[in-house]
């Protein structure tokens, strides 16, 4: 019995040792967290390039809008399912702080396929503004058709309203998807980040 209790009592020590020596400390998890908002801000700009490129007159209705997010998403259809995930970052035009979020999708219909895109949303004013970014979104309905093979082939969607005081444009990377489907797609502020 004593052999026994022993051993349990080593045995629960090097648990304990070994899940203090290997967490992380707090100098690391800050400078991982400051390594992942400047990738967002990159991947942002890199972003708002293509979609200037593609769509001109989208950088004189940024410049006018309140704010604007941008998201970097990947979907992918299987039959009848579908989901998404993916991050990005809400812009303050009037303040200049960037909010870091995340998003995320599941939902039932027809499809096949990988999507990789970019979503870019147009904010109106701070009321529409604000309550994207503290209160998170949902969207609930997409059907849309894209293609791209290699260097040839793309497709944008121009500026759709989403919502009252919300624009959104749709840049897609690469894949192939054909898609009709009912999603819920929310996005909510990243914890780690903010």
């Amino acid at each position: 019995m004593k052999k026994m209790k022993l051993s349990l009592g080593l045995f629960l020590a090097v648990i304990l040792l070994s899940g203090f020596w290997s967490a992380k400390s707090e100098q690391d998890i800050k400078e991982e967290n400051n390594k992942a908002r400047k990738e967002r801000v990159k991947t942002s700009n890199e972003t708002l390039k293509k979609l200037y490129k593609h769509a001109p007159k989208s950088r004189q209705m940024l410049a006018r809008s309140y704010g604007y997010a941008t998201f970097t998403n990947v979907g992918v259809n299987l039959i009848i399912l579908s989901a998404e995930g993916g991050s990005g970052m809400a812009h303050n035009n009037k303040t200049g702080k960037n909010t870091y979020m995340n998003m995320g999708s599941g939902g039932l219909g027809f499809g096949l396929g990988v999507k990789d895109f970019r979503a870019i949303f147009l904010f109106k004013n701070k009321k529409v503004f604000d309550s994207f970014v503290n209160s998170g979104w949902e969207a609930n309905a997409q059907a849309d058709a894209a293609a791209k093979a290699g260097k040839s082939g793309g497709a944008l969607s121009a500026a759709i309203t989403v919502a009252p005081g919300i624009r959104l444009y749709k840049l897609t990377e690469n894949g192939i998807a054909i898609q009709a489907t009912i999603q819920g797609t929310k996005y909510w502020k990243d914890g780690d980040l903010n």
